[in-house]
């Protein structure tokens, strides 16, 4: 392990780092679309037991980190490296060692949430099986279980497209349960949910990576779930990592640096890679710092001579005098 990353690690794992070696090492990892560089140099580590947040704006290179660690997308320059093994030469059932846990859930809405967890089991039978969906007794059992630890036993023969949005999630934290990975990545697991369901989501996720000894990677778009759940916080800005911190030491100083840089994107940046690879980029006047989507169009509004905003409902308010301050324990997204 380079010096670089060891001193990325906490400091618990930086004293054992010479006897025991951690679950994931991220190496100067560079992705480039069109000779545009997604992200630049990354390097981080992860140790079991471990929930380590990525914070950044929008077009930060968040989800293209993600999908380099996971194997979804290979990068230029760089290693990956999961328990010493390169992730790049993983293959077949190797790569069911990373489980990936998606914004939008990713279920298959005709299928039950039993059958939907049942997935996460596919790299262990014979391909017939998960054709048919022909599962042993023992898978059947392991992925209700994984259902109950998520509290939707109840739930195991509802079809998943009848669930509210945190039960569809919960249902996806429990594929990546049965699937008995080593190392989960998740892509703003919780961007899609409302509060309590994502209170629920967060507090599921670390007290995985406690019990299970799983290394959990997530990235957020809220400073204070981030704060509050992770271990350890990276922020990453314009593909660069800027810093990586215990979730203690993160304090408003360190958030308003994340995020003073403009919320459109250098023209280094890209805002998405889709599922075959491509990148996508939104016009600057659609980007939004909640997400990829575009931003929906403000009402137009009229500022009168007094300060005070008037807009097309006839609603009154006084005119802001700027935008507030970076708050990591604040329920605002940022």
């Amino acid at each position: 392990m380079s010096p670089k990353v060891r001193d990325m690690l906490p400091v618990s794992a930086r004293r054992s780092s010479e006897s025991a070696a951690p679950r994931l090492v991220v190496e100067e990892l560079t992705k480039t679309f069109k000779g545009r560089a997604a992200i630049a140099d990354v390097s981080l580590s992860l140790v079991e037991h471990e929930f380590t947040a990525v914070l950044g704006p929008s077009g930060a290179g968040k989800t293209t980190l993600f999908r380099c660690i996971a194997g979804l997308l290979e990068p230029d320059r760089g290693t990956v490296r999961l328990d010493a093994d390169d992730i790049a030469r993983l293959t077949g059932r190797d790569r069911r060692r990373v489980a990936f846990i998606f914004q939008q859930f990713n279920l298959v809405s005709r299928l039950t949430a039993l059958e939907n967890v049942l997935a996460g089991r596919l790299g262990y039978v014979p391909a017939w099986r998960g054709l048919l969906r022909r599962f042993e007794r023992s898978d059947r059992l392991l992925a209700l279980e994984c259902l109950d630890r998520v509290g939707l036993l109840g739930h195991a023969m509802q079809r998943s497209d009848t669930l509210s949005g945190g039960q569809q999630q919960r249902v996806a934290v429990a594929r990546a349960l049965a699937q008995q990975p080593r190392l989960i990545v998740a892509d703003e697991p919780v961007a899609s949910l409302d509060p309590n369901s994502a209170d629920s989501v967060m507090t599921l996720l670390r007290r995985i990576a406690r019990s299970e000894g799983v290394a959990i990677i997530c990235s957020l778009h809220q400073p204070h779930f981030a704060r509050s759940y992770a271990d350890r916080i990276i922020g990453l800005s314009r593909g660069r990592v800027m810093f990586a911190v215990p979730a203690d030491q993160f304090d408003q100083a360190a958030c308003a640096q994340l995020y003073a840089t403009p919320e459109t994107p250098s023209a280094n940046a890209i805002d998405f890679v889709d599922e075959n690879g491509s990148a996508r980029a939104y016009p600057p006047s659609h980007r939004s710092r909640y997400g990829d989507r575009p931003k929906p169009k403000a009402p137009p509004k009229a500022v009168a001579d007094s300060g005070t905003i008037v807009d097309n409902t006839g609603a009154m308010g006084k005119k802001s005098a700027g935008k507030a301050g970076c708050n990591p324990d604040s329920p605002e997204k940022m």
